[in-house]
């Protein structure tokens, strides 16, 4: 059974801890399983495809990654990526709610209503039922952190991203309401990110990066390990006085307004 008692010198606390990480076939989840493995923690991800799962624990070459394919607001492969996450590694110590969907690029006000549903089911029920499981199955008794990764958009409003963006605002809000109730045993935060380089985000900068990044003051994109860190860091012991926080990770962008390219 994995060791709970961390210490400074052992990867920040991580080395020998769990995490399950959803949606981590590639991306911003792929990129957090990749640090975290890097300093010592063993890792579960899930995603939708098999094929897509098993590229990605290849290219994580790690004897400490597994994965559970399935869509993450199924209840049944919930459960089984938990239950076999501690049959493998004896805990689970960090949850990363990462998975999110944005069917619909458009006004918002066009969108279909069972889209709608499907979005916020995808988007903060499933991260929600996912939390639930893991504190009645680990974290209620040995303690433990969740993350949610949110967005830019759920702090300000965009065109073109009406009901992804409230999604993620209540994955916010959730994110604080979760903190209050679990603490002290478990933290609970988020990452907001802005625009990152990522296929699921590819229609916010492909073709239109050069103006889009007129209103970034860092002068780049977010990139996949700029998620991945600051994740680390909220996962981690350092951050052990830290909860219900969202940290906005946007190069400035906050600072001179955000505006997504228009058809």
């Amino acid at each position: 059974m994995a060791d709970t008692m961390k210490t400074e010198s052992d990867g920040h606390g991580l080395r020998d801890s769990v995490a399950l990480i959803t949606g981590a076939s590639r991306g911003i989840g792929f990129g957090i399983a990749k640090d975290l493995l890097r300093n010592g923690a063993r890792v579960c991800i899930t995603g939708r495809s098999k094929e897509s799962l098993d590229e990605a624990v290849t290219a994580l070459a790690s004897e400490h990654v597994m994965a559970v394919p399935g869509a993450s607001d199924d209840e049944a492969h919930r459960e089984a990526a938990v239950e076999q996450t501690l049959e493998r590694f004896g805990s689970l110590d960090l949850l990363v709610n990462n998975a999110g969907i944005n069917p619909h690029y458009g006004p918002m006000i066009d969108g279909d209503v069972t889209v709608a549903d499907k979005i916020m089911g995808v988007n903060v029920i499933a991260p929600f039922a996912w939390t639930q499981l893991a504190y009645k199955a680990w974290m209620a008794e040995h303690g433990g952190v969740v993350l949610n990764v949110s967005s830019m958009g759920g702090v300000r409003v965009a065109r073109n991203l009406g009901f992804y963006n409230v999604s993620k605002a209540a994955l916010i809000h959730m994110t604080r309401q979760l903190a209050l109730e679990l603490a002290p045993a478990v933290r609970v935060n988020a990452i907001a990110p802005a625009v990152v380089k990522t296929r699921f985000a590819r229609k916010l900068y492909d073709g239109v990066e050069d103006s889009v990044l007129q209103g970034y003051p860092i002068g780049r994109l977010g990139a996949i390990t700029d998620t991945a860190s600051a994740a680390r860091f909220l996962l981690s012991d350092e951050a052990s006085w830290i909860t219900g926080h969202t940290l906005i990770l946007d190069g400035g962008m906050s600072l001179v307004g955000w505006e997504t390219p228009q058809e």
